[in-house]
């Protein structure tokens, strides 16, 4: 057996397709914005963000991971490597535009009322949901009802659970 069949190789339930359809559509959908709107979800917002290096190239490269990776997701394929590339996504952004929210940092969002645990909190909600998100699908794989599961087969483990 090969490593990318080993890799991507899934025995989860095919309710997986719900976590899938959440993650896959909010990348999906950011990716898109980046290029869409530059100025404000790429680029331009990349340039207020002093850890963020040459922003004229990771805007369009995060908005393009961000799209191949979602779409990759959604459809189950290559569930896992997706998911490491935009666990690394999420967890920059996380790391550059939520934890400074604590220490009274907007980097270009809009002025926030309270920069404290709760205000960063809020505002990290779906940073957090899609880590997690990405963390379930990185252990589980895309479930059976992906085409990870047709092309690299799903081990069986017992009847087909739901």
């Amino acid at each position: 057996m090969g490593l990318l069949a080993s890799t991507n190789r899934t025995t989860a339930a095919p309710s997986v397709i719900l976590i899938r359809i959440l993650v896959g559509w909010v990348f999906l959908c950011e990716g898109i914005g980046k290029f869409i709107y530059p100025a404000e979800q790429a680029a331009g917002r990349f340039a207020k963000i002093p850890a963020i290096p040459w922003p004229q190239a990771m805007g369009p490269f995060v908005g393009g991971v961000e799209i191949v990776c979602g779409a990759l997701i959604l459809l189950g394929l290559l569930t896992r490597l997706a998911a490491i590339a935009l666990l690394i996504d999420i967890t920059v952004a996380i790391l550059t535009t939520k934890l400074p929210i604590l220490w009274g940092h907007h980097y270009g969002q809009p002025e926030l009322k309270h920069y404290n645990l709760w205000g960063m909190l809020h505002e990290a909600r779906t940073d957090f949901s899609m880590w997690l998100g990405l963390i379930f699908l990185l252990i589980v794989g895309a479930g059976r009802w992906s085409a990870d599961a047709r092309l690299f087969g799903a081990k069986s483990r017992g009847p087909e659970r739901q």
